[in-house]
């Protein structure tokens, strides 16, 4: 971390600084006392406002953030929440996320509607983008957007919607013209209250968490929602998801960061056979390798972050690179971690099994690994 802390601004350093301490004292007194949840806490999301945080995920022009979005910034942030107050860290970048293609292909009419609301933590935002019939696949999605007058109808579901059924504005993915695939996909903005939008019910997953399905029964979502022009979604849907896959995997560093250092804690206060645990060749060989796949993973994150704030228009290669990598190496940095704990290490109460069941779900959002293998691929072959 020492090398990259080097690179940063001194803007950077003092966010990180103002983060880190929220994160060792009132946000983490918040985080531990929601605990785990599937319902998004909004005094969580009122206290990540005032503190400034959500001005990071828009442009300055909309909050109190700066001019221009900072990846790096986004990622110190991100991985800072996900070593110690999981429940932020998910409202702060779902924040983002769901706002992301109005940033990316909004008109300035819906930046000025939406984006504010999104920094003052206002409503909940998120993406939609993944159905029962097309995750990976994105261009089997049916659900259909058909225009009437100066409104589209929607028809159709989304399922694994983080944030859901609990926010109030959804960026909605959908086909204008089912014949074109991925050209046929469009982009809208979608209000909790929309005649015929159903926030649906809750999933339940290994790890609690905020999330359900949706579903649209001649929705109606005025024309002046749709987000750049029709069939232009999946490119703002890829523009987005450019942005925020490294950002993930920053996550997935700060998970397996925590898993670590509870490692080393434990290792070092655990005895058996007569001697702290920590002073067996093999326990020591699992932390060394535990820490040279954290600092690889960050290096990846940070070079798709500093090529993004940098000014490379597309990141597609090195985001996908960053979140395979880091996502990868996380659950089994936390494995070893749990192996480390023993039988301890899967009861509940210890932070490790708590990690142990969050990690699973980063090697399959925002594309599966098998997917990144694909983009990384196709753009080598480019």
């Amino acid at each position: 971390m020492e090398f990259i802390l080097s690179l940063l601004t001194d803007e950077q350093r003092m966010l990180r600084e103002t983060v880190l301490g929220l994160c060792q004292g009132p946000l983490k007194e918040l985080d531990d006392k929601v605990g785990e949840t599937n319902v998004v806490n909004r005094e969580i999301l009122k206290f990540l406002a005032d503190q400034g945080l959500l001005g990071l995920v828009v442009p300055g022009a909309y909050g109190p953030g700066p001019a221009t979005m900072s990846l790096v910034s986004f990622c110190l942030v991100r991985e800072e929440l996900a070593r110690t107050c999981p429940n932020a860290e998910l409202i702060f970048t779902m924040q983002g996320l769901g706002a992301g293609p109005i940033v990316v292909a909004g008109t300035e009419a819906q930046k000025e509607k939406y984006l504010p609301k999104v920094a003052s933590g206002e409503t909940i935002n998120t993406f939609a983008l993944t159905e029962p019939s097309g995750g990976s696949d994105a261009a089997a999605i049916i659900t259909r957007a058909v225009k009437k007058g100066d409104t589209y109808v929607l028809n159709g579901s989304k399922t694994f919607i983080s944030m859901a059924p609990d926010a109030d504005v959804y960026t909605v993915f959908a086909k204008t013209d089912p014949d074109k695939g991925t050209r046929g996909i469009s982009c809208f903005i979608v209000e909790k209250g929309f005649p015929g939008f159903q926030p649906g019910e809750r999933l339940d997953l290994v790890a609690p968490h905020p999330i359900g399905s949706l579903y649209f029964d001649d929705c109606e979502v005025p024309a002046e929602n749709l987000v750049g022009a029709e069939g232009e979604g999946f490119k703002v849907a890829m523009q987005t998801l450019d942005f925020f896959r490294p950002t993930v995997a920053v996550c997935a560093v700060g998970m397996a960061q925590a898993a670590m250092d509870e490692a080393v804690a434990y290792a070092k206060q655990r005895e058996a056979f007569g001697q702290k645990i920590s002073e067996f060749q093999m326990i020591q060989a699992k932390l060394a390798a535990m820490a040279v796949k954290i600092s690889a993973a960050r290096l990846l994150i940070y070079q798709a972050a500093f090529l993004k704030d940098g000014g490379k228009p597309r990141i597609s290669k090195e985001a996908a690179m960053a979140k395979l990598y880091a996502t990868e190496i996380a659950q089994e940095v936390i494995d070893q971690a749990v192996q480390i704990h023993g039988g301890y290490g899967v009861c509940k109460g210890y932070l490790v099994e708590k990690l142990y069941r969050e990690i699973r779900a980063l090697r399959i959002y925002e594309g599966t690994s098998e997917i990144q293998h694909i983009v990384i691929a196709s753009q080598l072959l480019r």
